[in-house]
């Protein structure tokens, strides 16, 4: 499991699924034993895939479960599961809004009288919420319900009722789909706003939260499948997961490297791999921004915080901001995540990237690499532009003529021999360490028996040296 991973949409490399097979198999063939995390490639209505209408079938202009079983051969497959929403065109909602509450389907949504006795939305408990967007409610047919997500009036993605039998059946069957078609993996996405209570920011709301897990994990266990939940929330929260045995995000660590790079001090970086969780995923870039808000609270102030937003920027970033006016900091520090490319970030500069990304495959935990990233991507203004969607500046889809240009850069062929290095030499499941030496060096070491690697990661001159044991010699990657 301890392998390095992919993550990518299902048609943003080659255009499809059977694109993705052939890119892998001609340019990165064995590059990802730990699998591929492919993106919803399932029917959908909006948010890239994530307002799902279905999961029991493949989007045709994708493939099909052929495709993903085949992808399934060369190692594991995650896939995503939105469980507090899904999208109003599903067959669900349509039959709802026919049918009202004679619809076999009506419990599965969460309709605002099983929040308010009335039915009618209270300020002051929407006041005291983390929101994410204007109002966490949409009307479909004189009807309110629920709606986390969406910019769209009425929202494109509507909450579904954990607590409902049909519910509870409609997971159980998608568990059991994703297990016969090969999946290992299932990333929950949007779980931290599950649990709905009045008086409460309705986000991670405990205990609630973890009976929903626990309900989760059993049944994943049931089917040998392993759960990771999708929580951007409190640093504590996470802490506070990964105590309780589930493997969690590791989204403090792309800041973290950003401020090391740009302050060429390791200190603070240093000092937070010694106290993290080992169990997370870890990551510097994704599809949707590098987390800031609330992910950074209390441990990185809205100054030093400002100053690395303030960068990005100034190097092509946009940026999401946090809509409740309740939860933004006291000083009215609002950003929530930086979207921009990680490369672009760190100016286009190839030893930049290269100690981030040998910094990340050093970390304990599972590393994650997003498709652009691999290629070492720049900002898609351009898609910005068309699109209107801020996000879509670290989405660019590659044409198989764009990836192999792409593979030929020094810098992906540095980023290649990393990875071929962190998944061959089996010393990162033994004991960990790092220090900081004369104020702008940052050593992170593994060692495990007879083997030992050695990280020396000099934010000043940007340079990367790793030493490795092989037979008792000291032996050097160069890279």
């Amino acid at each position: 499991m301890n392998r390095v991973q992919l993550i990518t949409y299902p048609d943003s490399l080659g255009g499809d699924l059977k694109g993705l097979y052939d890119t892998l198999d001609k340019h990165f063939a064995g590059l990802f034993p730990g699998g591929i995390h492919i993106l919803p490639p399932f029917p959908a209505t909006g948010d890239r895939g994530f307002a799902t209408k279905t999961y029991f079938e493949i989007e045709p202009q994708f493939g099909d479960w052929d495709d993903i079983k085949k992808l399934a051969e060369n190692g594991p497959i995650m896939l995503d599961l939105m469980v507090n929403h899904i999208s109003k065109s599903c067959i669900y909602f349509y039959d709802f809004l026919e049918k009202g509450t004679e619809s076999e389907y009506a419990d599965l949504f969460l309709t605002l009288d099983k929040i308010w006795q009335d039915g009618e939305p209270v300020q002051e408990d929407i006041d005291k919420m983390f929101l994410r967007r204007v109002t966490p409610y949409s009307t479909y047919n004189g009807v309110k319900v629920w709606t986390t997500f969406g910019k769209e009036e009425p929202s494109e993605q509507v909450d579904m009722d954990i607590h409902s039998a049909v519910y509870k059946k409609l997971i159980k069957e998608i568990f059991e789909n994703f297990a016969a078609k090969g999946v290992k993996y299932m990333r929950l996405d949007a779980i931290g706003y599950v649990i709905k209570k009045v008086g409460t920011s309705c986000f991670f709301v405990e205990p609630d939260i973890y009976e929903f897990l626990d309900e989760i994990n059993a049944l994943a266990k049931s089917l040998d499948m392993e759960i990771l939940p999708e929580i951007h929330s409190h640093y504590s929260i996470q802490y506070s997961m990964a105590q309780r045995g589930f493997w969690v995000y590791d989204f403090i660590l792309p800041y973290m490297v950003l401020e090391a790079i740009f302050d060429c001090d390791p200190t603070a970086l240093a000092h937070y791999l010694k106290k993290r969780p080992p169990n997370q995923f870890t990551m510097l870039d994704c599809h949707d921004g590098i987390p800031i808000k609330p992910d950074l609270d209390d441990l990185v102030s809205s100054d030093r915080a400002g100053a690395v937003v303030e960068k990005c920027v100034a190097r092509g970033a946009n940026l999401s901001k946090i809509v409740s006016e309740k939860h933004k900091s006291v000083d009215g520090f609002d950003v929530h995540q930086i979207r921009c490319s990680y490369y672009s970030m760190l100016g286009c500069c190839d030893d930049s990237y290269i100690l981030a990304r040998a910094v990340q495959l050093f970390t304990p935990g599972i590393p994650q690499i997003y498709y652009v990233g691999l290629l070492a991507g720049e900002n898609d203004n351009e898609a910005v532009k068309v699109t209107g969607e801020g996000r879509e500046i670290n989405r660019h889809n590659y044409t198989t003529k764009e990836i192999k240009e792409a593979v030929k850069k020094p810098v992906v062929q540095r980023l290649i021999k990393l990875v071929q290095f962190r998944n061959s030499y089996e010393v990162f499941d033994g004991t960990f360490s790092a220090k900081v030496s004369d104020n702008s060096t940052l050593i992170m070491q593994w060692d495990k028996e007879d083997k030992q690697a050695t990280l020396t990661a000099d934010f000043k001159t940007m340079h990367t040296t790793i030493h490795y044991l092989n037979k008792g010699e000291k032996v050097r990657l160069h890279v």
